[in-house]
């Protein structure tokens, strides 16, 4: 296990490595083309080096590259022609490389022009590796013909008129969830891009079943904690907002996850059709019906200083702008950034009403560090773990009516302080791993 896991860390380093051989055989290329005009003839001798680097990091690319396409669902012929034209190039370029050294000249004489089209040759093969690259990552057509003649997708001219899936549900899935889970990377062996696709799901059920909510894994995953190794998005992507999770739950629940059907035509249609107008920005929708099964928190206010976010920001805290109207907030304070917490405390108070999501995980802070959160009267989600936090926290936090989960692993509180937690009627999730509470 131990094992899998630093393969899967080491080919997450790829993307990253994958440009180092780019740039030093493109200036390989570069300095061999420019060295032909008299005045950058200076350049001739750089062209040797520069091919050495790009040879030793196409090699580090590959190894990793080849970890990495053990830990991701990908199209299998693109994923082969990606490997293969990888190899190339760190062959082609570690066999130009020995065609600069004395020893190989003194026995082999190519001519200029001949070496020199290898280079170009180089550059064709780089180009179309990258595009391989880019159908794993992006989709198979991210960058083909169809691409340049597909037009853009008409705004309907009202909510009555809209298609539920392909005007709404379809774009909202695209935007989130389709640069994982495409038909030339298909995470979990899930494609988003199709009704189909949902419908027959991935690797252990359907994405989506019709009037069965609990028994759609889309809806499943984008509901859990943050903290869940299978929440989704994962990677730190950013996450569907509370409006588009209604929208996706509507649709399962009581759209029954069909396709080809105007809003005007569903039963009960009217209780989405306020999320929808804001969806597609057509209107603010007017008020949000409750029994559209998420409702929204009239108390949260619907204007806010930016530039209290701004302050926040400039001060290293992570600041994700969740809904507009009303306008909600996911704060994030950086592991190991505790001590800043002092000059941030006033930002935090003033927005209190506003955060939705707090992470002040693994900062070192206990309760008497976080005497504001009583303020943050519409909080849902919070995350204290790895704090040295005792049982105190409950009476900072029991007060919070929408509090749904709070994160208190890794943590000093003990069976007392979850006795208390249990009198929030509304708080379904409480995490104690590794702590006296267990």
């Amino acid at each position: 296990m131990i094992l899998l896991d630093i393969t899967t860390y080491l080919g997450h380093l790829h993307p990253l490595i994958v440009h180092l051989p780019i740039g030093f055989l493109l200036l390989a290329v570069l300095f061999e083309l420019l060295s032909y005009v008299k005045r950058y003839e200076y350049l001739k001798p750089a062209v040797s080096f520069a091919l050495l680097l790009g040879f030793i990091s196409a090699v580090f690319a590959c190894i990793f590259g080849y970890m990495l396409s053990l830990s991701g669902d990908y199209d299998l012929l693109n994923l082969a022609n990606h490997k293969i034209t990888g190899i190339a190039v760190a062959v082609v370029s570690g066999l130009l490389f020995l065609c600069t050294t004395t020893a190989f000249r003194n026995k082999i004489s190519i001519s200029r022009w001949l070496f020199s089209s290898f280079f170009i040759g180089l550059f064709f093969l780089m180009t179309y590796t990258g595009h391989q690259g880019g159908n794993l990552t992006h989709g198979s057509d991210y960058l083909s013909l169809k691409t340049l003649r597909q037009r853009e997708l008409k705004k309907p001219s009202s909510v009555d008129e809209a298609l539920l899936f392909e005007d709404v549900v379809q774009p909202l899935l695209a935007k989130r969830c389709s640069q994982c889970h495409n038909e030339g990377k298909m995470k979990g062996e899930l494609s988003v891009q199709t009704l189909q696709g949902l419908l027959k799901g991935g690797k252990s059920r359907p994405a989506v079943v019709g009037g069965k909510l609990h028994e759609s894994e889309l809806y499943e995953r984008i509901t859990l904690d943050p903290s869940n190794k299978k929440y989704m998005p994962a990677d730190g992507k950013t996450p569907l907002t509370k409006e588009e999770t209604a929208i996706i739950k509507w649709w399962i629940e009581k759209g029954m996850a069909m396709s080809g059907v105007k809003i005007a035509d569903l039963k009960n249609g009217d209780e989405i059709k306020p999320r929808v107008a804001v969806f597609l920005g057509l209107g603010d929708g007017g008020e949000i019906a409750d029994n559209s099964g998420i409702a929204v928190n009239p108390d949260i206010p619907k204007s806010f200083n930016q530039n209290l976010l701004d302050s926040l920001r400039n001060k290293g805290v992570h600041v994700r702008l969740m809904s507009h109207n009303p306008v909600m907030l996911d704060i994030t304070m950086p592991a190991g950034s505790g001590d800043k917490l002092g000059i941030i405390k006033s930002n935090l108070r003033a927005v209190a009403k506003n955060v939705i999501w707090l992470n002040l995980s693994n900062n070192k802070l206990t309760e008497n560090d976080l005497d504001f959160l009583p303020l943050m009267t519409n909080l849902e989600k919070l995350r204290l773990e790895k704090n040295p936090v005792a049982d105190g926290i409950s009476s900072q936090i029991v007060g919070l009516q929408h509090l749904e989960a709070v994160n208190l692993n890794e943590t000093k509180i003990t069976r007392a302080c979850t006795e208390k937690l249990k009198q929030m009627p509304n708080l379904k999730r409480v995490y104690t791993w590794k702590t006296l509470a267990e």
